[in-house]
């Protein structure tokens, strides 16, 4: 069995995908199974999975799809990732995983950066990588986009609660640390992600959107009904060269 199970849900991603594959084929650390739980995706989604290896199970929804991928997975610890991330540097996966041990995680997040050249989109990333650091031990919060977690963990907790469409996965980190399973947002390897949606709904509208959200589960909890119009996956709007994020960086660096 594998130590590292990676779960990746999936709606028309064949432009995306190949891309986050390629990231995880090149990793130094290679004891991991790698999962796809796509929701029914009308382009060639499936098949570039299934050619890079991947085992291809049905989803649906991003926290349903997820569950359904770890439904099947053997791995001693999941990793959950969209389609549109990558990552950066060769050694993500190993140094991850050994600050997660270092650290006595079951629960954790990355730092993110932005597949984009835009100086307001790094601003922005920044901005809440300082956030997701200052409310660690307080109010966990991590993006669906990638989260380690001990499948024990996952298991003990039922998953993603397929009754909460949206920040679902801050929900689900804040009941595993609630379960009593340590979180901590790991700082040496960044996960590099898209700006996609930024792209579409705006950075103002983005933010607005992430404020507003906070401000509804602190007063009424998680959402049960999806806030605002949600189409999952199947969107490419800029080409950005993984090597162009990281160029002037030292292969060591982590975001300071």
């Amino acid at each position: 069995m594998p130590f590292l199970s990676i779960i990746i849900p999936t709606k028309n991603e064949q432009e995306n995908l190949p891309n986050l594959l390629m990231s995880i084929r090149s990793q130094s650390f290679a004891d991991y199974e790698v999962i796809v739980a796509d929701a029914n995706s009308e382009d060639k989604t499936r098949e570039i999975a299934t050619s890079y290896g991947a085992t291809v199970v049905d989803g649906g929804l991003p926290g349903p799809g997820r569950n359904k991928g770890a439904a099947i997975a053997t791995g001693h610890t999941l990793l959950f990732l969209d389609a549109d991330v990558q990552m950066p540097n060769e050694n993500f996966l190993k140094d991850n995983l050994e600050e997660m041990k270092s650290k006595g995680a079951c629960v954790g997040t990355t730092y993110v950066k932005p597949l984009s050249k835009n100086p307001i989109d790094k601003a922005m990333h920044e901005v809440y990588n300082a956030f997701a650091v200052a409310a660690e031990r307080v109010l966990p919060h991590a993006p669906g986009f990638c989260i380690f977690v001990k499948k024990h963990a996952h298991d003990e907790i039922g998953g993603f609660d397929e009754s909460v469409v949206f920040a679902e996965d801050h929900d689900y980190v804040q009941r595993a640390e609630k379960a009593g399973y340590r979180f901590r947002v790991l700082r040496k390897r960044p996960i590099a992600v898209s700006v996609r949606r930024l792209e579409k709904d705006g950075r103002l509208g983005i933010a607005l959107k992430y404020m507003m959200a906070e401000l509804h589960v602190m007063a009424k909890g998680p959402y049960k009904e999806m806030p605002y119009e949600y189409n999952m996956g199947g969107e490419v709007l800029e080409k950005i060269n993984i090597e162009d994020i990281n160029k002037g960086e030292e292969t060591n660096d982590t975001i300071k």
